[in-house]
């Protein structure tokens, strides 16, 4: 299953809202279950050969790439988006056929089955991007998805642009996907940044993706806490929670 695979792992965030007199490091490196959140989404993601797997860096670079020196990088000079972090992988994918799997560097609860499980349903299913998608009690700030009436995938609204009844969907993005590799590239092409933010969003894609008749799929899992992205020293702390329990 896993020969004609590579994964783009989005690495480069500062954590604004994490910085402080104790600590500079860039967000991913910060340590969680003592271990800098970054190793445990690489663990989760080891059945993909490392040198197929792209970490797009950017602020404090040095630091990740010295501690995670037998990974390919690609770096995002200036943070306009996802959608802006995955193009800077665009030559690094450029020529591959197969499929890449996009995650994030700060999601550290996410499991390996979790992971395959929406790989298999990409390829089983044939799609040109699959979407994994979940439900949770976390009072979580995610982009819904947006089905049309025969319950397929039409978009995904991102939460500070959705309307008051797009706010109430339970149905959240999880922001990982599996694409195939060449339509991924194509799609990047025509992203825009209209929108409350004056970013690309990676989440847009799909959408793109869809309007040049390609087959979008959704996997949804009852995903509970593994949802969890860090953003805060508080979610930070409620990642260490997680992994301690498990």
């Amino acid at each position: 299953m896993y020969m004609d695979l590579k994964a783009v792992v989005l690495a480069a965030g500062k954590g604004t809202r994490m910085q402080g007199e104790d600590s500079d490091a860039p967000k991913v490196m910060r340590r969680v279950y003592g271990e800098p959140m970054l190793s445990h989404v690489l663990k989760a993601i080891s059945f993909v050969e490392k040198k197929d797997i792209i970490l797009v860096v950017g602020f404090g670079k040095e630091e990740v790439i010295r501690q995670f020196s037998d990974y390919t990088f690609a770096e995002q000079e200036r943070q306009l988006g996802t959608g802006h972090a995955v193009q800077a992988a665009e030559n690094e994918l450029a020529g591959f056929q197969g499929s890449v799997l996009v995650c994030y560097g700060d999601m550290p609860v996410i499991r390996r089955e979790t992971y395959e499980d929406l790989l298999y349903a990409h390829i089983e299913q044939e799609n040109d991007c699959t979407i994994l998608t979940g439900e949770t009690s976390l009072p979580l700030a995610f982009g819904r998805i947006i089905r049309d009436d025969n319950g397929g995938f039409l978009r995904v609204a991102e939460d500070r642009d959705c309307t008051p009844d797009e706010q109430r969907i339970t149905e959240l993005n999880t922001g990982v996907y599996a694409f195939r590799t060449p339509v991924l590239l194509d799609a990047l092409k025509d992203l825009k940044n209209d929108n409350a933010q004056g970013e690309y969003y990676l989440t847009d894609v799909p959408a793109i993706i869809r309007a040049a008749g390609g087959r979008i799929g959704i996997r949804k899992r009852e995903l509970g806490d593994e949802i969890l992205g860090v953003n805060t020293a508080e979610e930070l702390l409620q990642a260490e929670n997680i992994l301690r329990r498990r």
